[in-house]
């Protein structure tokens, strides 16, 4: 295939990317943003293919098949509470595959050279082989760290790991790691044959993955994932210097600086330092709250019933999903309830809290499962200023994201962190199994304030007697 049919197709490709990521910026354009950047890798994986005249295609039609099977198999099997935890294992594959990648270009490079000319370097003379073999050393670090980070994510998501705990040194020790790393990879510049330093390339950058995300708790989960995604995008930039592929490196800088644009925004919508995310500190928290002071002889439980009574004269309800109506998958019920109070002539919105859930979109994602129109999912600094005029708030398993402390308590963990203003509203009802506490541990002074009411028991189950009520 000519060079320049095989540079327009890949220009192609990168267009079809940039304006994948476009139509992912809003609800209505999601779908067609993922066909489109679909369409852009397929025609990436074509063009590679034909250009780089494989002759053998047996390796990768069986590496297709069998990856496909495994991917829709657990496409299928996989729950919308479990989304999360996929996604992190998705980071880590592509992490893992940058790190294959360079290791493998790395030692297959080397053993031919050392057959032929020993003398020779084998990455090319003057800068290209410095940008060769450092491109190669920092696909192996951020692709190690990447890998080694999504699986502690995916572990902590799956609630295997609960205590959060930093290895030895904390911050420090992950800065004198990196130090290190970037170290090897100059040794490997040098001497192009220094194997040991390669090896310890990898080494460094698998512990630094676990070093960097096992002090960090459940509660900044979404920023890790975020993050890690960025740092998967990263590594298949530099894997595309060391291909010479050109739409690798569109592609992946595409993903890292996306996701480093999440990730910003995760922070500021959780008020935790980049910084902080970045080299493993843990938030420092507070004085312990005691639950007994916060909730002694204040809460008041309701029925489903007393629940129905309220909305029979309510003109305005604002719904706030959390990760507990995920856990109980009560999207469907949730919109059921919606269409008869819409019918009853009562105006419904969503408050759609950026880290709601476990990863970023995670309330979106599930609404729209449940066929929720767009327009009625409302973003936080929309819907805050609104909920003076709301008749009813119905709070289902959400917690850290309307804890008032976090406005109120300058000693708290998350003070500071933008929240729903769901304790302005006229009343509040809130859906959870029980008054455990939110990743952040903390009480939540809302459950006990004088216009919120306690309706204890499964999500589904209760908004759909409270539907049922309501009905009646």
């Amino acid at each position: 295939m000519p060079a320049q049919l095989v540079n327009i197709l890949y220009l192609i490709s990168a267009v079809l990317f940039v304006l994948g990521i476009k139509g992912l910026t809003k609800p209505k354009t999601a779908v067609r943003g993922n066909m489109l950047s679909a369409t852009g890798m397929l025609i990436a994986v074509l063009v590679t293919l034909t250009d780089q005249q494989i002759v053998s295609y047996e390796y990768i039609i069986a590496g297709m098949l069998i990856g496909a099977s495994i991917g829709a198999i657990a496409a299928l099997r996989v729950q919308m509470t479990a989304m999360p935890e996929m996604v992190a294992l998705f980071n880590g594959f592509g992490g893992g595959a940058s790190l294959g990648l360079a290791s493998a270009t790395y030692l297959s490079i080397l053993d031919g050279a050392n057959a032929v000319v020993e003398s020779a370097n084998p990455f090319g003379e003057g800068i290209l082989g410095i940008v060769s073999l450092t491109s190669i050393g920092l696909t192996v670090l951020i692709g190690g760290l990447t890998l080694t980070g999504s699986l502690v994510a995916f572990v902590k998501l799956r609630e295997w790991m609960k205590s959060s705990f930093s290895l030895p040194g904390g911050p420090l020790a992950n800065a004198v790691l990196l130090l290190a790393a970037l170290g090897a990879i100059v040794a490997v510049c040098l001497d192009p044959s220094n194997t040991t330093a390669f090896w310890a390339i990898a080494a460094i950058a698998l512990v630094i993955g676990l070093s960097l995300v096992l002090p960090i708790g459940g509660a900044d989960m979404p920023v890790v994932i975020s993050l890690l995604n960025s740092y998967s995008g990263i590594a298949a930039a530099f894997a595309g210097f060391i291909l010479g592929n050109t739409v690798l490196i569109v592609s992946g800088s595409l993903v890292g600086a996306s996701g480093i644009i999440l990730t910003r925004i995760m922070c500021v919508a959780m008020n935790r330092s980049l910084l902080n995310v970045l080299f493993g500190r843990m938030a420092e928290g507070g004085e312990a709250v005691d639950a007994d002071e916060v909730y002694g002889g204040k809460v008041k439980s309701t029925s489903s019933d007393e629940v129905a009574m309220l909305l029979e004269t309510a003109q305005r309800v604002v719904v706030v999903p959390g990760y507990g109506m995920a856990v109980a998958q009560a999207q469907h019920a949730v919109r059921e309830l919606a269409d008869v109070l819409e019918e009853r002539g009562a105006e419904v919105e969503y408050a759609i809290h950026p880290v709601a859930g476990r990863m970023p979109g995670h309330m979106n994602v599930l609404l729209a499962e449940a066929e929720v129109e767009y327009d009625k999912l409302v973003e936080m600094e929309t819907i805050n200023p609104t909920f003076e005029q709301t008749d009813v708030a119905i709070v289902i398993g959400a917690n850290d994201v309307t804890n008032p402390m976090a406005r109120e308590d300058k000693g708290s963990p998350i003070y500071g962190m933008p929240i729903l203003h769901v304790d302005k509203a006229k009343t509040v009802v809130i859906v959870k199994r029980s008054l455990s506490p939110g990743f952040a541990g903390l009480p939540n002074p809302l459950f006990a304030m004088d216009h919120s009411l306690m309706l204890f028991g499964d999500g589904k189950k209760a908004i759909h007697e409270v539907t049922q009520s309501l009905k009646e």
